[in-house]
């Protein structure tokens, strides 16, 4: 189980059905009791879903979004997403099956963008950091669903970084293209690089164990997250990508 508060990332092990659901639900009641929002079951190791399994997703779905929130699935086989999809549960609950995510195309150098805005974020205004980066992915093509997610991940991008540097040197950047989001945090920290798909490198303490579950929960929210050192001064530059289908090319 991975959670830093407001998400909670829970593998459910083996089938879901009447045996583990109990389980499940003590995880689910904690953590939403707490304060989360954004819970994301993974079903890798979950070849079957009963109907016992079906109404904890349906109503855990149902409770969270009654609180803004969010539940989706992640890592799910194809006779599972059979089963989600006879019960309709696809229909209104984000679900992604085992394959990787494709990766996302490389921007065309040419293309400019829409629009784009840069703030200076620090500790004490970390909140209202997080409802403006809303407010402007808003504007976007992004479903509502989507714009949850991206902000969530810029939360745990700004978080590591007033955590883990100089709290006073964190900039939020959004860039908006015709076919994605883009949104960028960097800081004047020593610097960090992490390739793609990289492990974060565990040393002695918790801090790479903390860093590393903020990086896996932004790869789950994202469609792309690049971690490098800034290209000028000292610091490290955190890159989410959110790629979308504009209104008009759905008309």
């Amino acid at each position: 189980m991975t959670s830093t508060g407001d998400i909670l990332l829970l593998p459910v092990r083996g089938d879901l059905d009447v045996a583990s659901v109990p389980r499940v639900r003590t995880y689910l009641d904690r953590a939403i009791d707490g304060g989360c929002r954004r819970v994301i079951l993974s079903l890798a190791d979950t070849d079957y879903v009963d109907s016992l399994g079906m109404a904890l997703i349906l109503a855990y779905a149902r409770r969270l979004a009654e609180k803004g929130g969010l539940l989706s699935l992640v890592n799910v086989g194809d006779n599972v997403y059979r089963s989600l999809a006879i019960c309709r549960l696809v229909d209104f609950i984000p679900v992604m099956g085992r394959a990787p995510k494709p990766p996302v195309p490389a921007l065309d150098p040419s293309v400019r963008p829409l629009w784009h805005g840069t703030m200076r974020v620090d500790e004490t205004h970390l909140s209202a950091a997080r409802r403006r980066l809303e407010q402007l992915l808003s504007r976007t093509d992004l479903t509502k669903d989507e714009v949850f997610d991206l902000t969530l991940a810029g939360g745990e991008a700004l978080g590591n970084a007033v955590d883990h540097t100089c709290a006073e040197g964190v900039l939020l950047t959004v860039w908006v293209y015709p076919d994605r989001a883009v949104v960028e945090v960097t800081d004047c920290g020593s610097g960090f690089e992490l390739d793609e798909d990289g492990e974060v490198p565990q040393g002695e303490g918790g801090d790479c164990l903390e860093r590393g579950r903020g990086i896996k929960l932004m790869r789950m929210l994202s469609d792309s997250v690049e971690i490098c050192h800034k290209p000028s001064g000292t610091g490290t530059m955190v890159r989410l990508v959110k790629l979308f289908t504009p209104m008009a090319a759905t008309v």
